[in-house]
């Protein structure tokens, strides 16, 4: 038996299963083991011990169960995995993405110029295109750019309850909406900006509940919501543990802060949400998602200056009615907050109307040709705040077009998400988005260039050249409903082609 399992240990060192060392001390250990065993037994009877003979199947089945002891013991302490690291890295996914698109851009020959808008300005009058009164604007030359999207992301499982993530992205902190870096700027490193950061928490199969900068918790399109933004603030989200497999319900509400509460010289600025809605399994090869949204924008709207706050000079807080540059894109509904006094200063363009829109969302997968699938996506969103009457008497503008709506319809036919070699997607989409329908700020950057008051179609489609990498093409046309100018008939129309190559890992 000694013999035996010598040759036990020592097979199983050679094989890297554990150290000499460890082995070394095993051999030691049993050793003194054995010899205070003998003492104990010479104390006990001076008689001669008769060692019994062993057959070898007891042997075998000795060794095999001393076999399946260490390894239990090596599995568990993981010394005996090969390339083994530490417990801590399984807890952590990585993800991550790079895209490099061409993008030519193709302006309508009737579009406005920019010294048109300049001149149609009035401080009695409304304004939609603050954005093209800069010098720097472009509404009539083609242009082409190729640009780059980079993203790493990081999950951490801290626990069974608790979770986080991190994920940086290219871009800038002062648009919101995209993550593309446009390439040409004299071989320049490119900036890298914190794109998420949030902590979940999930106490219960029912209840998520997370903070920081989160992803968008919405059941949503880009309608409203650029596919690139991200949230500020809490959201959490409830799942009825009553739901069976086939109905499951959802009640999500969030609390976003838009701008920090900073007296004297600025009032705090929030976006307050509620939405309801289901994910149905109608069908082994139907299902439908749905959701009705209620969004408030509080503190939003713009407000006109008073003559007295101009001329006071302890009073700080003139100009905090400011819907921004950096902020803003185009086609919501704006005025001047200047007081009637003030002719030295810029322009402070605020919001004519208050915002708060109620969004309504479905979408239907059909897989009855699997693993072919046909999407119908529809999205709709009213600004139930839009009132011309009360923007006249908290503006003093008189409105007499703008649209309070907006909609979007979308078919999808091909593999829902691309992974394997030639799988395919195609798209057809419409869309409608009048000009205070909700904020432009957060709309989707790409049709139109960005915010409200657009309409027109986009095609796409997508092909996997190999496993998680593929070829997408967008052709988007839009043009303006109304004039960015309201009271001149100035139009604004532009397409769009994204030519993508696109890597996942």
């Amino acid at each position: 038996m000694r013999e035996t399992t010598l040759n036990l240990i020592d097979a199983l060192v050679e094989q890297g299963i554990f150290s000499r060392e460890k082995a070394d001390a095993m051999v030691k250990a049993a050793q003194s083991k054995a010899a205070k065993t003998v003492t104990r037994e010479k104390s006990k009877s001076a008689a001669p011990v008769r060692v019994q003979y062993v057959p070898e199947t007891v042997k075998n089945e000795i060794r095999d169960q001393l076999r399946q002891e260490v390894l239990a013991q090596a599995k568990a302490e993981r010394w005996a995995e090969p390339n083994a690291v530490p417990s801590w890295l399984d807890r952590i996914k990585w993800e991550g993405d790079i895209r490099v698109r061409y993008q030519p851009e193709f302006y309508d020959i009737a579009n406005a110029t920019q010294a048109q808008y300049l001149a149609s300005v009035a401080d009695t009058l409304p304004n939609r295109a603050a954005g093209f009164l800069s010098l720097a604007s472009n509404t009539a030359e083609d242009r082409d750019r190729f640009r780059l999207r980079a993203r790493l992301g990081m999950l951490a499982k801290v626990s069974d309850d608790w979770s986080a993530g991190v994920r940086l992205a290219t871009g800038n902190t002062t648009d919101r909406v995209s993550t593309n870096q446009t390439m040409g700027q004299d071989f320049n490193k490119y900036q890298l900006t914190l794109d998420r950061a949030f902590i979940k928490y999930d106490p219960a199969e029912w209840l998520t509940v997370s903070g920081g900068r989160i992803p968008n918790p919405w059941l949503s399109t880009d309608l409203v919501w650029d596919e690139d933004l991200n949230f500020e603030g809490f959201a959490a989200t409830i799942k009825p543990s009553f739901a069976n497999g086939d109905f499951k319900p959802f009640l999500t509400a969030g609390a976003f802060p838009l701008r920090e509460d900073g007296p004297p010289t600025k009032t705090s600025r929030w976006l307050r949400g509620v939405q309801a809605g289901a994910k149905w399994q109608l069908a082994s090869n139907t299902r439908l998602n749905f959701g009705a949204a209620l969004y408030d924008y509080d503190n939003f709207a713009g407000q006109k200056e008073s003559d007295a706050n101009y001329y006071d000079l302890s009073y700080q807080a003139y100009g905090q009615y400011e819907y921004g540059t950096g902020l803003r894109q185009k086609g919501n509904t704006l005025f001047r907050t200047n007081a009637s006094a003030d002719s030295a200063s810029s322009a402070l363009w605020g919001l004519a109307s208050k915002f708060r829109p109620v969004n309504l969302t479905a979408s239907l997968d059909l897989a009855h040709f699997d693993p072919v699938h046909v999407v119908l996506t529809a999205d709709y969103v009213k600004n139930t705040a839009f009132d011309r009457s009360e923007i006249q008497r908290r503006t003093g503008v008189v409105l007499t077009d703008g649209k309070d709506y907006g909609y979007l319809f979308k078919l999808a036919v091909g593999m829902p998400k691309l992974e394997k070699r030639h799988d395919w997607q195609s798209s057809f989409a419409y869309r409608y988005l009048g000009s205070d329908a909700t904020v432009d700020a957060f709309t989707d950057s790409d049709f139109g260039l960005g915010g409200t008051n657009l309409k027109g179609y986009q095609l796409g489609m997508n092909y996997a050249m190999d496993q998680n990498a593929w070829l997408s093409l967008r052709w988007m046309s839009a043009e303006s409903i109304e004039s960015f100018a309201p009271g001149t008939n100035y139009r604004f129309g532009v397409d769009l082609l994204q030519a993508d190559v696109n890597v996942r890992f």
